[in-house]
């Protein structure tokens, strides 16, 4: 209940917030065209139809209006599937290639595959109560590191899986591994690495109070152990680079390998997840 109430409750003030912007909008074309708001109670069709269009124009060019639409309709198609029980049990969601993910070379867009990754990871959390846990923790998550490998371009009107699984965590962070899998012959065609920092909790708390046990984290695979040692030399490299004292310590490969500091997780470009 308290993880439904949060969810409408953000979408709600999302929506109403698209709403007070569009409005705001609308006045301002009616400006434009000589006109004032009370157009709206007249009958000028002309002036009213100018004043909508163009606050329709100026809402999708200045907000990423399909972002948010997207983001609502991967809630509510989330809330109304049946929950996975198994915290860490692969999920799956599936995609295609639309027009607004072409890039010039009529394949899928690079970012795009990122974005398709954002809303799997939400629907991911949402369906195993992850999302649930974290506001009852009040704590969340944002995203510290990703790394993506392209193996064969997805093109215009192909589908595919997006699956999702967490492949281990620290004792701040959790790892999270997705893959685009073509619909047409089961070839991997993507592979994505993600860490999620955990931030005023840790997922050992997480995992604790939604499993209502200890839940023992999965042996780290290799190419994850090669990931971190990457991101600690980066962490390392970009510290001496600024000027900055080193003072993580280093770590051997059965664990997690180094952690940034609250310094310099402010520093990175993170998103809210």
């Amino acid at each position: 209940m308290g993880l439904m109430q949060c969810e409408r409750s953000g979408s709600k003030n999302s929506i109403d917030r698209l709403l007070h912007f569009a409005a705001r909008l609308q006045k301002i074309c009616c400006n434009v065209v000589n006109t004032t708001p009370l157009c709206l109670s007249h009958s000028h069709n002309r002036g009213m139809l100018l004043c909508s269009l163009g606050a329709l124009l100026l809402l999708f060019s200045s907000v990423d209006v399909w972002y948010f639409l997207r983001g609502v309709v991967v809630a509510v198609q989330a809330w109304f599937l049946p929950p996975v029980w198994d915290v860490l049990a692969e999920q799956s969601v599936p995609g295609r290639v639309l027009p607004h993910d072409l890039d010039y070379m009529g394949h899928m867009n690079n970012a795009r595959y990122l974005r398709e990754c954002d809303f799997a990871r939400f629907h991911y959390y949402m369906r195993n109560g992850i999302f649930r846990t974290l506001h009852s923790l009040r704590a969340t998550m944002v995203v510290g590191a990703s790394t993506i490998r392209y193996r064969r371009s997805l093109a215009f009107w192909e589908a595919f899986d997006l699956r999702t699984r967490i492949v281990a965590w620290d004792d701040k962070s959790f790892f999270v591994e997705q893959q685009f899998v073509s619909q047409r012959d089961g070839f991997i065609s993507a592979v994505m690495l993600c860490r999620q920092n955990v931030l005023r909790s840790n997922p050992e708390s997480i995992l604790q109070l939604l499993c209502k046990r200890k839940v023992e984290c999965p042996d780290y695979p290799e190419e994850l152990q090669h990931w971190i040692s990457f991101i600690s030399a980066s962490s390392q490299a970009l510290r001496a680079q600024s000027g900055l004292k080193d003072t993580t310590a280093e770590s051997s490969q059965e664990n997690t390998g180094e952690q940034e500091n609250v310094g310099e997780q402010e520093h990175l470009e993170d998103k809210d997840k």
